[in-house]
């Protein structure tokens, strides 16, 4: 009897210790987060940010199969640090954010890299121009606190970003990259 008792007992221990390992990560914190991009002009290295931008996600590292990412920027948010480039920017010939008010990407599946490190799949829509892309990220904990980092390559002209004189990777080169930082808290996972 005291052995059935015990082996209940470490049965009951540990289907306790693994449903609470059993978090999904999927808050947002907004405020904590940031997607930036970087860029070269004229042989210059320049950085900006997008100032507004909603996001959703769902990660648990144990069910990556039921991963999932959905990130949409106000494109009218950008801030390249210069009010005169902003104004450049959303204009037709570069975002077009009158016609394109938002940029997106949403994910279609992620894969593990081993350690802290993943590849998401997914669609990224800029200026009404869809591409599949791969996007490296990490992901670390600091309690119920999770953090992804990445960043993403992209042809500026791929996306029709920078047309008619601006088409010229002369003055602004064609590479951009995209990077971000998103802090997310977990919750028990949903079964």
């Amino acid at each position: 009897m005291q052995r059935m008792f015990t082996k209940l007992s470490l049965a009951m221990l540990l289907m306790y210790f693994g449903t609470a390992a059993a978090v999904e990560y999927r808050q947002v914190q907004e405020s904590d987060s940031s997607v930036m991009f970087g860029y070269t002009q004229m042989g210059v290295a320049m950085e900006g940010k997008f100032n507004r931008f909603a996001s959703q996600l769902a990660f648990d590292p144990a069910r990556l199969d039921k991963a999932g990412a959905s990130i949409e920027i106000d494109i009218a948010s950008i801030d390249t640090g210069v009010d005169e480039a902003n104004e450049e920017v959303v204009g037709k010939q570069w975002f077009n954010a009158k016609t394109f008010p938002t940029a997106s990407f949403v994910s279609t599946g992620m894969k593990s890299l081993g350690g802290n490190r993943y590849e998401a799949s997914g669609k990224l829509s800029i200026k009404g121009k869809t591409q599949d892309v791969v996007v490296p990220v990490s992901f670390s904990t600091d309690g119920a606190r999770g953090q992804f980092d990445g960043a993403l390559n992209i042809k500026r002209l791929d996306y029709a970003i920078g047309e008619g004189a601006w088409s010229d990777v002369g003055t602004v080169a064609n590479e951009i990259q995209i990077k971000f930082h998103f802090v997310v808290t977990a919750a028990p996972n949903k079964k």
